[in-house]
């Protein structure tokens, strides 16, 4: 019997890698992706074309406005998404691109599908190293989401379900994603990183400046590997 696994996708760096990763490991992939009223919603037409080029059993989009809420650059136009900040500011705190329980919100979305398809394991491109701070990220917080899980579900309490999230990115460089992901056939050029794209000519580009942009161009360049991607600066 084939295993299976419920993916996130949002079509970026990290979240591709941890797909290609699944589908390495044998698994059946259900990728899951999220319109949320993020500003950078090119994202969601990469993690279609992703989820195709690597053969997901499903890719399903869920639709949660979070824009209702707002308090992140991400969801809220009057929050400025941080640009031209220094590798020891992105480092430092959390910035106003977080989104307020967004992987929370994700991660009990994969849940529930998972356990509608009876699949165990739940992927999350999750990473402490090259990351910009957000709490939910961290290990204890996706340990602690796993003993939720095993609280809060019927097929937790029923004792039918272990539910895992596997985390393999979690502690490596944005260059040793990359390296990874090129060695598993990830074309880093259908993915999308940038926080506030920016239109010319008909053309949506990376903004080359926020946070992310920064993130990924650096591992690129530390990774020894041309980005493919094109920038707006």
């Amino acid at each position: 019997m084939a295993k299976k696994a419920v993916v996130l996708l949002s079509g970026g760096i990290d979240s591709t890698t941890t797909l290609a990763i699944a589908r390495a490991e044998g698994y059946d992939v259900y990728a899951l992706s999220f319109d949320y009223g993020q500003r950078h919603r090119v994202e969601l037409e990469r993690a279609r074309e992703i989820a195709h080029r690597f053969g997901a059993a499903r890719h399903l989009l869920i639709h949660v406005d979070m824009r209702e809420i707002g308090g992140s650059a991400l969801t809220d136009p009057m929050v400025t998404v941080p640009k031209d900040r220094t590798t020891e500011e992105i480092a430092s705190g959390i910035p106003a691109t977080y989104v307020p329980a967004r992987n929370t919100i994700f991660l009990a979305f994969a849940l529930a599908w998972a356990e509608v398809l009876e699949v165990e394991e739940i992927f999350f491109g999750a990473n402490v190293i090259d990351y910009s701070g957000y709490p939910d990220c961290r290990p204890e917080y996706l340990r602690a989401f796993e003993e939720m899980a095993r609280l809060a579900t019927r097929a937790g309490v029923e004792g039918r379900a272990r539910f895992r999230i596997h985390a393999p990115l979690l502690r490596m460089t944005k260059a040793e994603i990359i390296r990874c992901g090129l060695g598993l056939g990830v074309d880093y050029g259908l993915t999308w990183s940038c926080y506030d794209p920016v239109e010319r000519e008909g053309e949506i580009l990376a903004c080359g400046r926020c946070d992310s942009c920064q993130l990924r161009r650096r591992g690129f360049a530390e990774a020894g590997v041309a980005d493919p991607i094109r920038y707006a600066r």
